[in-house]
Protein backbone atom coordinates (compact mmCIF):
# COMPACT_ATOMS: atom_id res chain seq x y z
CA UNK A 1 0.00 0.00 0.00
CA UNK A 2 2.70 2.33 0.67
CA UNK A 3 4.36 1.46 -3.02
CA UNK A 4 0.88 2.42 -4.39
CA UNK A 5 0.95 5.58 -2.50
CA UNK A 6 4.10 6.91 -3.44
CA UNK A 7 3.28 6.45 -6.65
CA UNK A 8 0.36 8.29 -6.65
CA UNK A 9 2.14 11.22 -5.33
CA UNK A 10 4.84 11.20 -8.11
CA UNK A 11 2.17 11.19 -10.43
CA UNK A 12 0.37 14.07 -8.48
CA UNK A 13 3.61 16.09 -8.36
CA UNK A 14 3.95 15.48 -12.04
CA UNK A 15 0.31 16.79 -12.74
CA UNK A 16 1.53 19.99 -10.87
CA UNK A 17 3.70 20.49 -12.77
CA UNK A 18 2.06 20.15 -15.63
CA UNK A 19 -0.65 22.40 -14.14
CA UNK A 20 2.09 25.48 -14.19
CA UNK A 21 2.66 25.11 -18.21
CA UNK A 22 0.27 28.47 -19.21
CA UNK A 23 -2.84 27.67 -20.74
CA UNK A 24 -3.12 24.30 -18.52
CA UNK A 25 -3.93 25.38 -15.38
CA UNK A 26 -6.69 24.02 -15.34
CA UNK A 27 -5.69 20.51 -14.82
CA UNK A 28 -5.22 21.11 -11.49
CA UNK A 29 -9.02 21.05 -11.36
CA UNK A 30 -8.24 16.83 -11.90
CA UNK A 31 -5.12 16.80 -10.16
CA UNK A 32 -6.17 18.14 -6.72
CA UNK A 33 -9.22 15.36 -6.10
CA UNK A 34 -5.86 12.85 -7.59
CA UNK A 35 -3.80 14.16 -4.72
CA UNK A 36 -6.62 13.81 -2.06
CA UNK A 37 -6.94 10.13 -2.98
CA UNK A 38 -3.03 9.93 -2.94
CA UNK A 39 -3.33 11.62 1.10
CA UNK A 40 -6.05 9.39 2.34
CA UNK A 41 -4.14 5.97 0.93
CA UNK A 42 -0.72 7.52 2.18
CA UNK A 43 -2.63 8.11 5.78
CA UNK A 44 -3.68 4.52 5.68
CA UNK A 45 -0.89 2.79 4.70
CA UNK A 46 1.46 5.09 7.84
CA UNK A 47 -1.30 3.88 10.01
CA UNK A 48 -0.77 0.27 8.54
CA UNK A 49 2.55 0.58 8.62
CA UNK A 50 5.29 -0.62 11.75
CA UNK A 51 6.80 1.75 13.05
CA UNK A 52 10.30 1.73 11.31
CA UNK A 53 9.18 0.79 7.98
CA UNK A 54 7.05 3.68 7.00
CA UNK A 55 9.27 6.04 4.71
CA UNK A 56 7.08 5.68 1.57
CA UNK A 57 4.23 6.62 3.33
CA UNK A 58 5.99 10.08 4.52
CA UNK A 59 7.08 10.54 1.40
CA UNK A 60 3.93 10.10 0.12
CA UNK A 61 2.32 12.11 2.28
CA UNK A 62 4.53 14.86 1.95
CA UNK A 63 4.17 14.61 -1.89
CA UNK A 64 0.66 14.97 -2.27
CA UNK A 65 0.48 17.53 0.34
CA UNK A 66 2.60 19.69 -1.82
CA UNK A 67 1.27 19.28 -4.49
CA UNK A 68 -2.20 20.28 -3.55
CA UNK A 69 -1.09 23.09 -1.80
CA UNK A 70 0.77 24.52 -4.74
CA UNK A 71 -1.75 23.44 -7.42
CA UNK A 72 -4.47 25.03 -5.09
CA UNK A 73 -2.16 28.51 -5.19
CA UNK A 74 -1.73 28.10 -8.89
CA UNK A 75 -5.81 27.68 -9.09
CA UNK A 76 -6.47 31.00 -7.03
CA UNK A 77 -3.65 32.74 -9.20
CA UNK A 78 -4.57 31.80 -12.44
CA UNK A 79 -8.43 31.70 -11.04
CA UNK A 80 -8.93 28.52 -12.71
CA UNK A 81 -8.81 29.24 -15.82
CA UNK A 82 -5.36 29.99 -17.34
Amino acid sequence: MQLIALIIGLLAILGMLIGFVPLLGWFNWLNIPFATLGLVISVIALAAAKKDNNGKAIGALILCLVAMFFGAMRLFVGLGVV
